[in-house]
């Protein structure tokens, strides 16, 4: 097993398939991926997708249940590269954001958070009140990355597959992982895009 390990963790919100792209992306690479799960994380999966929880397990390295608080994720004593939590419901944004460790994702945030280590938030919600707002913030101020996935049309995406790589190269590259699927701004812009006709 690899040195390298990524926490990567699910909950309730929509967009379960920005985690299960980024598991399996992960498995291309040389990071040890270790899971954990909310329970509404897992009635996410099945409804969104045709996936079950067993296949999930079966593309992360290492899996957690939600309520093994005695997991070594939950200790700062567990070298880790960081976590990301994605998607990330504003009810995890805010039992992060104050300190509250109702599951072990919420425990390893905040072990991640005491620990000084690379949090990052793909907070999957909109419109944002001010509480959303004012629980980004707190969490920015203390170094953690808040990054909703808002998709670039620049790459010209041809379906979902295309958005949901381009949000899960860009998690990655907050940990310095590489991918080879996303497609990145070559600082030129194209005259017509692709499959467009000429006036």
């Amino acid at each position: 097993m690899s040195n390298k390990n990524l926490i990567v963790g699910m909950t309730g919100a929509s967009g379960a398939i920005f985690g299960v792209r980024l598991l399996e992306a992960l498995r291309d690479t040389d990071v040890t991926s270790h899971l954990v799960f909310s329970k509404w994380a897992h009635q996410t999966l099945e409804h969104e997708t045709t996936l079950k929880l067993d296949d999930l397990k079966g593309l992360a390295d290492v899996y957690y249940a939600p309520g093994e608080m005695g997991a070594k994720v939950s200790s700062g004593s567990f070298i880790t590269d960081g976590m990301v939590i994605l998607p990330c419901s504003v009810k995890s944004l805010a039992a992060i954001a104050n300190g509250l460790g109702e599951h072990l994702v919420h425990r390893a945030a905040d072990v991640i958070l005491k620990e000084r280590r690379p949090l990052v938030l793909v907070v999957r919600e909109t419109p944002l009140n001010d509480i959303h707002l004012e629980n980004m913030l707190k969490l920015s101020r203390m170094g953690v990355t808040i990054m909703p996935p808002v998709p670039a049309f620049y790459n010209y995406p041809e379906n979902i597959d295309d958005i949901v790589n381009h949000i899960v190269g860009r998690v990655l590259d907050q940990f310095h992982i590489k991918c080879e699927f996303e497609k990145r701004w070559d600082g030129g812009m194209k005259t017509q895009p692709p499959g467009s006709q000429q006036p």
